[in-house]
């Protein structure tokens, strides 16, 4: 059995501060095979940067997956090229920093210990910058992963439209363990199991503060609806929580088992 602890988009300080409070009790409740986070938004609400890298590597969280807002710090562009966990959406075009997919060997200490899992980084196409299709890079990734002899392939799918999401999570349906939501920063309750036997769930939510709006500070919001200006994305102050899911795949019989969501209350970050 592999136990899969997949973390919802870290949003900022209050997102790191969640985690550090929340995380250490999450792996020893879970025990599990591997811990997984988006972090695009981990640096200041924008990208990644050395010192967040650092914080969430210092908590145990072993592939970091992400989304388009990767790219709004510069600083993590040669994060992106020197960190092998740390990923970027698989489905950008050839020449841009860093990689979409990672190969994890489970430690033979943990759940599952010598298992080697495949994680794949997407990004979606319906109301978002235009990228590759990630249906054919996903064809693409999952086949080379395959001929590597992985035992399991996570998917993050960074997008906007649940259609999109659930529509590759029907596509790749038998071909993976999970199919994960991220983007939203709102946690869907749709979590199951596909008749192929992948779990799916359309948004995993966000590790950060709870007030604002998905949060970033209301205020800094509003301008964006009443007058359609650009807006920097300032995190929220106030209480936090932890979002996300634990994934089971059992490797006998090929299938996910359970998908459960995660929703803890941090601490107040203000």
């Amino acid at each position: 059995m592999l136990r899969i602890l997949f973390l919802g988009d870290v949003m900022g300080r209050p997102g790191r501060r969640a985690l550090e409070y929340l995380l250490p009790d999450l792996i020893a409740e879970f025990t599990p095979s591997l811990v997984i986070a988006n972090v695009e938004n981990a640096a200041g609400g924008a990208g990644i940067s050395p010192k967040p890298l650092r914080e969430l590597k210092d908590l145990e969280i072993d592939v970091m997956t992400s989304g388009n807002h990767i790219w709004d710090n510069r600083e993590g562009y040669a994060l992106l090229d020197a960190e092998p966990y740390l990923l970027r959406p698989a489905n950008y075009p050839p020449g841009v920093p860093g990689k979409g997919v990672a190969v994890y060997r489970v430690p033979e200490d943990r759940l599952g210990g010598g298992t080697i899992l495949g994680v794949v980084n997407l990004q979606g196409r319906v109301f978002m910058r235009e990228t590759d299709c990630p249906f054919r890079t996903a064809d693409r990734e999952i086949k080379a992963l395959n001929e590597t002899g992985v035992t399991a392939v996570f998917v993050d799918f960074h997008a906007e439209a649940t259609s999109e999401k659930e529509a590759l999570g029907r596509y790749l349906d038998g071909r993976v363990a999970a199919v994960i939501g991220t983007h939203t920063h709102v946690q869907t309750a749709d979590n199951r199991i596909l008749p192929g036997g992948t779990a799916y769930l359309s948004d995993a939510g966000m590790c950060g503060p709870t007030e604002g709006v998905i949060g970033v500070k209301a205020e800094s919001v509003m301008g964006r609806f009443l007058n359609a200006l650009p807006f920097r994305a300032v995190p929220a102050e106030g209480p936090t929580a932890v979002r996300g899911c634990v994934v089971e795949y059992d490797e006998e019989i090929g299938r996910a088992v359970s998908i459960h969501l995660i929703q803890r209350d941090g601490e107040d970050d203000g």
